[in-house]
């Protein structure tokens, strides 16, 4: 659960990131704090820390799978997809957890052009995941 913790605290940050915490990044963060059985409480309790923070927590990926990691990376780009606004200070904030996450800056940009901003429209997974082990540092 503290890897969890983690992930949304990330999604967090990145929804942030451009100041304009909207509907559209709200509702995907608790969507997927829910579907992997973060009570909204929590998910509250994370948002308002992050919020009142002034600068962002260092988040460390240490001991995921290759698995978890690409779940972070298509959570992160699709969260700054879903506005339908692409900042750049989103892109340099996904940008800098792929590389946390061990992956080479480029598989963001790569991804992004296969990720829907609509969490129900899902690309070809088995694409996604060959393209981002390739870009695997």
């Amino acid at each position: 659960m503290d890897n969890f913790k983690t992930h949304l605290t990330a999604l967090i940050q990145l929804a942030i990131s451009d100041q304009n915490f909207n509907p559209e990044e709200k509702r995907l963060i608790y969507g997927i704090g829910k579907a992997h059985g973060v009570a909204e409480q929590e998910i509250d309790e994370l948002i308002k820390s992050n919020l009142s923070n002034k600068e962002n927590e260092e988040i460390s990926f240490t001991a995921l799978s290759f698995d978890e990691k690409f779940e972070y990376l298509i959570d992160i780009i699709q969260l700054m997809k879903i506005d339908s606004k692409v900042f750049l200070s989103e892109i340099k904030y996904c940008e800098e957890l792929a590389q946390k996450l061990g992956f080479n800056k480029k598989v963001v940009k790569k991804l992004s052009s296969r990720i829907y901003s609509d969490p129900s429209i899902t690309g070809n997974r088995e694409l996604l995941v060959k393209i981002a082990k390739k870009l695997e540092i």
